[in-house]
This record gives C-alpha cells, sequence and structure tokens, in this order.
C-alpha cells in the first residue's frame, strides 16, 4: 500500500526530478552551514585546513545526496511511514556514518584507530553531536519550506484555473449578448428591403445588393471575438452607406476619426450599435431627417472615446430610454471592460441625441 491516503511531507518526485534535490537553494543553505561550521571548528583546529574542510564539505554533500535519495525513493511506502519520516531519519542516521567515514579515511595506514585517542574521539563525538542537532532539523524545515511552497503553487495553479474559467464565461456570455444584437439589425434591415420591394422602388435591387455586399463583410466578425475599432468603422461606414441609400434625401453621415484609434480593440457591434439606435430613434422617426456623426478619439491615459451625435427627434421624442439594443451593448460593455467603461445619453441642442462610450484600450 502506498501512503498516499496521509497528507505527507516531500512527497515522491518522477526520476526526472534528481536536479531538484541539487537546486541552488539546497546547495547554497548546505555551504552556509558548512561554513559555519568550518568556522566553529578553526579555533584550535591542529590539523590541516584541507582536512576540515573535507571533512565538513564532505558530511554536507552526503546529508544532501541521502536527502535527494529518499526524497525519490523507494517508490512505495508502508502506510505507517511518512516519506518526510523517512527523510529526516535517513540524514539523522547519516550524519554519524559519514563522520565516521571520514575519521577513518583521516587515520594513516597502521596507525591506530581513532576511537582508540581520546582527543580524536572527542572530536568525533563533537562533530557527530552537533551534526545530529543541525542536520535533522535542518531537513524538516527544508521539508516545511517545500510543503509550503508546492500549497502556494497550488494555489496560484487553482487561482488561474478560475480565472481562465471566468474567462471563458465571460466570452459565452459575450457571444450570447453579440448574437442576440445580431437579429436586431438584420430584422431591421431586412424590413425596409421589404418595404421597397412592395412598393416597387427602382432603389430595392441595389439596395439589396449593398446588403448582400454588406452581410458578406459583416458576417464573419459578428462571432463575438475581439474586433478592432477599424473593423468597427468598416461596418459602421457600410451600414450608414446602406441607410442612405434607403432615405438618400433624409440622412446625411460623416466620420471623424484619430489615427491612433484604429487598432484598439473593442466588442464587436459596439459602435455599429449606437449608430443603428442613431438611425432608429433618432432619424427615421423625424420627417426631415437629420444628421449623423461618428467620432472616434483617443484620450489621455490610453482611454478611448466614442461619440455618435445625431440631429433626429431627440430623447423625449423618442422615449429619453436606452432601448433593448443600448441596454444589451451596455452590458457588453460592463462584462467586457469589468465597470471602467462608460456609456451616455445626453440631448443635443436644438434637437438631437449624444450617444457617448468611453473605454480604456484593454481587452
Amino acid at each position: 500500500m502506498t501512503s498516499s491516503s496521509v497528507p505527507q511531507l516531500g512527497a515522491p518526485n518522477p526520476p526526472s526530478h534528481w536536479r531538484a534535490a541539487f537546486a541552488w537553494r539546497r546547495v547554497r543553505t548546505v555551504a552556509v552551514i558548512c561554513a559555519l561550521f568550518v568556522l566553529l571548528f578553526s579555533f584550535g583546529w591542529k590539523a590541516g585546513w584541507g582536512v576540515l574542510f573535507a571533512r565538513v564539505f564532505g558530511v554536507g554533500l552526503a546529508l544532501l545526496l541521502v536527502f535527494g535519495l529518499f526524497e525519490q525513493w523507494p517508490r512505495r511506502l508502508p502506510k505507517w511511514l511518512a516519506r518526510w519520516a523517512l527523510q529526516v531519519g535517513a540524514v539523522g542516521v547519516t550524519v554519524p556514518a559519514a563522520l565516521f567515514v571520514a575519521f577513518l579515511s583521516n587515520t594513516a595506514p597502521g596507525a591506530p584507530m581513532f576511537w582508540t585517542q581520546p582527543a580524536r574521539l572527542e572530536g568525533f563525538m563533537t562533530f557527530t553531536f552537533l551534526g545530529m542537532l543541525v542536520a535533522p532539523w535542518t531537513a524538516l524545515a527544508a521539508l516545511l519550506r517545500q510543503r509550503e511552497a508546492k500549497v502556494e503553487k497550488q494555489a496560484i495553479d487553482f487561482e488561474l484555473e478560475r480565472s481562465e474559467m471566468a474567462r471563458q464565461a465571460l466570452d459565452a456570455r459575450m457571444r450570447l449578448l453579440t448574437a442576440q444584437a445580431q437579429p436586431h439589425f438584420l430584422f431591421n434591415t431586412l424590413a425596409n428591403v421589404q418595404a421597397l420591394v412592395e412598393a416597387g422602388s427602382p432603389r430595392a435591387p441595389r439596395l439589396l445588393q449593398s446588403l448582400t455586399d454588406y452581410l458578406r463583410a459583416a458576417v464573419p466578425r459578428l462571432d463575438g471575438s475581439a474586433n478592432t475599432l477599424r473593423q468597427e468603422l468598416e461596418l459602421v461606414r457600410a451600414y450608414l452607406d446602406l441607410m442612405q441609400m434607403r432615405m438618400p434625401d433624409r440622412l446625411a453621415f460623416a466620420l471623424h476619426v484619430d489615427s491612433a484609434v484604429h487598432l484598439l480593440n473593442c466588442p464587436p457591434m459596439t459602435l455599429l450599435t449606437l449608430v443603428e439606435n442613431a438611425v432608429q430613434h433618432g432619424i427615421d422617426p423625424s420627417e426631415e431627417g437629420g444628421r449623423i456623426d461618428v467620432h472616434a478619439e483617443a484620450l489621455a491615459g490610453g482611454r478611448c472615446r466614442l461619440r455618435v451625435v445625431d440631429t433626429g427627434v431627440g430623447l423625449q421624442a423618442s422615449g429619453g430610454g436606452l432601448g433593448t439594443g443600448l441596454a444589451a451593448l451596455r452590458e457588453r460593455l460592463l462584462w467586457a471592460y469589468g465597470g471602467s467603461a462608460t456609456l451616455a445619453l445626453n440631448e443635443v441642442t436644438p434637437h438631437g441625441v449624444e450617444a457617448s462610450i468611453e473605454f480604456s484600450e484593454k481587452p
């Protein structure tokens, strides 16, 4: 049985993670501790400095190897044995074993063994005591830090996953709102074409051809994906051309665009919805028609302002409300910009409406 059913410190890693055993953080920690040991024992040290360095850093390397070894091996552990306990225990056992090998290797051939010499035996015991005091606790601290890092990484991964799910939900919502706006525009335009056909107007075939050309260019962009203002302005110009053909004596328009805004992103049909609203609720109800001016301006701080100004009947004559199209647009802007975008309607003197949107170049 494995120990996976019980949360453990230092879960086993695949063999490819051997490099983690010699990660810079671990090597640095071991090197600092070994340097402190060398400094501590340098006072009154009578043997050569090379012996002291070799002994201390050799034991440190052995402990690092053992810690990394039992981090991966064995693959399966008894249920009662936690891997972190195995690693700490192995480090504790390695201290006297490594020191024993170090003292034994420093004994000259034919010389008495170190345990028969009181001074060397005392040195062995001192090294062992201090090593047993420091090494297991250092290993335990490293394991706790490793677990904290793992929990932190899992939290970050969870947050990224949650953000990705929220983004996907936002995209789905945006597509739904855009899909709701498409029939609103198409049905109105087709109704206009139908009215001209039924009236026998000679402009009907040309208007129908213009509608076909418009849809051929517009439909691929109406999938809810990111749109640039250049593309949006092309749609607006095509739409206004179409509406001007429908009522040539009652609609005039002009586009005033800063070159700096062409590549900014915006939700599809953002500007088109404002223009369509101006035609439907401002120009159409007016007996003498009117003019529509479309402005796209770059503002300070990376913001952009879109304005559609018409000389139609005005807010009071048109009911003064947002209407279905603008209400859906406001919700699309909220989802796309998180509240940083604004949509406003204002009366224009002597009559007409100015609809404006401000947003930052974010999505």
